[in-house]
């Protein structure tokens, strides 16, 4: 690889990840405390804005306050834990969920760079292997915490992310036969030509214009996109799948001993972790940095090369549909109950899988019948 290249990988690194994903993980959390807040009829974080005026700025402050205090609070690790593994445990929580966004098209090309880190033709692949190791962190800080409420939480999150695993992948196999490829960059620009997944209206993919497959596909995608982003709400630990961490069970779950920054990246890792699963389902369903309609081919007009103009637009498309699915989640937590245990297993395991099954015989049947010759 020669030094241009290490030049562009590390700028696409640090403009993703330091001064995109991160930014949004600090503000997603402010987003939470405000949809909760006005959900709830009360006020949220108000106040902190600009230091030393009384310029509140709707709280935007707030999360850098909230990081301040984090980094000053005592780092106190108690004297009955394994030492070594309840250190590792928060690294193995956040850094999986940062690896994951390598190889997420997060836009078309700028000043000819592709916007992805790495563009890997088993993008699919490697998030489901990087992003399973997750587990590893939540179980370890449970069992190194060496006390009753952090291992049931490891306990429960272990069985948890495994069993929802199952169907988080059985319900991508429709998607890509659908699109007969791994590489998220061409699943996307397929989808820009041809019309998004779960909206095929446009291109030579169009309803109208004899796309009888896709009308068809229409509905196993829509089985596929329930099943998915359900098995993320349950592989984050969201609402109301937070069975790891609930407090009136038990008090914090798996991070129970932890303080200061070692909670932060649990906290932190989380979030990133919403943010990429709400970036893959943007990407497989909704046409990831695409604009809809055929807007794309309209703005690119004869251009052979995407306009640097056009590219950042690309940028905004992907990160306002990320934002959208953010406040999904975030209100499906303030809305619905939590779950059970036994209703969760029996979900993931009796409904899930079996419909996640079924609906890659019905892809794949619909795709015999339609594209034979």
């Amino acid at each position: 690889m020669e030094l241009t290249d290490l030049i562009i990988s590390a700028a696409k690194i640090g403009g993703l990840i330091f001064a995109v994903i991160l930014p949004m993980v600090a503000y997603s959390v402010w987003a939470e405390r405000r949809v909760s807040a006005i959900i709830q009829d009360r006020v949220g974080p108000n106040r902190v804005g600009v230091p030393f005026t009384k310029i509140g700025l709707a709280g935007l402050g707030q999360p850098i306050a909230d990081g301040i205090k984090f980094l000053l609070k005592e780092d106190f690790t108690p004297g009955h834990v394994n030492k070594f593994y309840y250190w590792l445990a928060p690294a193995l929580t956040m850094v999986p969920a940062l690896l994951t966004c390598a190889v997420l098209p997060f836009g078309s090309e700028l000043f000819g760079e592709k916007m992805v880190i790495a563009d890997l033709s088993v993008g699919p692949l490697f998030i489901f292997a990087i992003a399973s190791l997750s587990v590893y962190g939540i179980v370890l800080a449970g069992w190194a915490s060496n006390s009753k409420y952090p291992f049931l939480g490891g306990v429960r999150s272990s069985s948890q992310m495994i069993s929802y695993e199952i169907a988080l992948g059985l319900s991508l196999v429709p998607v890509l036969l659908i699109f007969g490829e791994l590489n998220l960059g061409a699943i996307v620009r397929e989808q820009s030509e041809n019309g998004w997944l779960l909206l095929p209206l446009w291109g030579e993919g169009a309803i109208w214009n004899g796309g009888v497959d896709r009308l068809l596909l229409l509905f196993p995608a829509l089985i596929a996109f329930v099943v998915f982003t359900t098995s993320i709400f349950a592989e984050t630990n969201r609402l109301p799948f937070d069975l790891p961490e609930c407090e009136t069970e038990l008090v914090a779950g798996y991070h129970t001993e932890y303080s200061s920054m070692k909670f932060a990246l649990f906290f932190l890792g989380e979030y990133a972790a919403m943010i990429i699963g709400s970036g893959l389902i943007v990407t497989l369903f909704f046409g990831g940095w695409s604009l809809p309609f055929g807007w794309d081919a309209m703005l690119m007009g004869d251009a052979t090369e995407v306009p640097w103009w056009l590219g950042l637009i690309h940028i905004g498309t992907f990160f306002a549909k990320v934002t959208g699915f953010i406040l999904f989640f975030i209100w499906v937590r303030w809305t619905l109950p939590r779950f059970r245990y036994d209703q969760l297993m029996k979900l993931g395991w009796i409904v899930f899988f079996e419909l996640a099954l079924l609906n890659v015989f019905i892809t794949a049947g619909i795709l015999i019948l339609t594209r034979s010759n």
